[in-house]
Parts: structure tokens; sequence; C-alpha cells
């Protein structure tokens, strides 16, 4: 008993309890049946994103959620709503918009022998929602967002905004490979300089004939 008490000791310094994400779960004892139900705003962790879309840090994140004693440990269940900022996908414009998630996890005690990849881990009486709340966020994401759905992108040439621009285009570009045939084909069609000082000399002889 000893040294459970003192695991959980050890356990219960990795996490600080003044941290917006950690709870304390002591007012569920480990009492299998007994409940729990928070309503609070943490600030938005570091790096919730991806690469076109995230949730600005510090931004507030309101959350409900609700804390049941199990056999095994806490069972957190809840939602989280978030603000987001981003970029179109297709035009660069930027994009806000909001989201909300939620999420389930559970939390074993310390002595449990459940692997760490099949549960979160109880420190003592605190958990840790960090890394739960980062999953459910970042895997609703969407990884192409767009500003509008018909959204049309940006010209490829020039870079306009092709939406802002309707019946936008360039004239047909010669492909580089063919450019080179194309001249030697205009001037075989066209007269050669030799060609005109020719008929320059034929007209000349003829004036002189009269």
């Amino acid at each position: 008993m000893l040294c459970t008490g003192l695991s959980e000791e050890l356990f219960a310094m990795r996490l600080d309890s003044r941290s917006p994400l950690v709870v304390n779960t002591h007012e569920l004892g480990r009492r299998p049946g007994s409940m729990l139900t928070l309503e609070f705003s943490v600030p938005a962790p570091a790096d919730l994103k991806i690469e076109l879309m995230g949730v600005p840090e510090g931004s507030p994140v309101p959350i409900d959620m609700r804390l049941e004693a199990v056999m095994e440990g806490v069972l957190a269940t809840g939602s989280a709503r978030t603000s987001l900022k981003g970029e179109c996908a297709r035009c660069l414009d930027p994009i806000e918009d909001s989201l909300e998630v939620t999420f389930q996890e559970l939390y074993v005690y310390p002595e449990s022998d459940a692997e760490p990849d099949e549960a979160g881990r109880l420190e003592g009486e605190l958990i840790d929602l960090e890394p739960v709340l980062r999953d459910a966020v970042v895997l609703a994401l969407p990884f192409q967002p767009v500003c509008e759905p018909d959204c049309q992108g940006l010209c490829l040439e020039c870079g306009v905004r092709l939406s802002d621009s309707p019946g936008h285009a360039h004239e047909e570009s010669v492909d580089p490979r063919w450019a080179a045939l194309l001249a030697v084909k205009t001037d075989v069609s066209g007269p050669s300089a030799g060609d005109e000082q020719t008929r320059s000399a034929g007209h000349g002889a003829s004036a002189d004939e009269e």
C-alpha cells in the first residue's frame, strides 16, 4: 500500500494542477457511479493546427464535460468549441471559421495494467485533457479548406483570383518546344530577301527592254 501511495505521488508530480487543461477528480473519489459535471474555458494550446488551418494560440476554448467514476478509473466525456483561422487551399485568401468537437477518454488508475495506447492514466487524482483535446481538434480540421465551395482558385499565369475576374483569360501560349519549328515554317512560307531582289531585278530589266 505504501508503494502505491508513493507511486501516485510521483505521477502527480508530472502534472501541474494549475495548468488550464489539468482537471482534479478528487470529488469523485473511487466510488463507481459517482459523477461530476464541469463547464469551463481554457486558452488554446500552441500548435493546435495543420498546414492551412488551426486554432489561434490563446483563443478561448469553452469545454462542457462530464466525469464518471468507473471500476477501472475515470471516464471523461465532453465537447469543446474553438475558433479557426487559416487560408483557402485554392486562392490563399484568409479564412475564419468555428469548430465543435466531442471527445471521450478513459483515464485508468495508476496501478492499472492497461497499455499507454489503450487508455489515458490518472496521475494521482489529476487528468490531462490536452492530448485528448488536441487529437479531437486536429483530426477534425479540414485538410484543404476553401473560402467558398465554388472558389475558382488563382490564374496559373498571373495569379489573379479567378472568382473576382469572370472570363479572365490569356492568349494561348506556344509550347517552347514548337517555337523554333514555327519560326522555320514562317521563314519558308514568306518571301526571302533573295526572292525580292530577283523580282526587283527582273522588273528593272523589263523596263530597260521597253
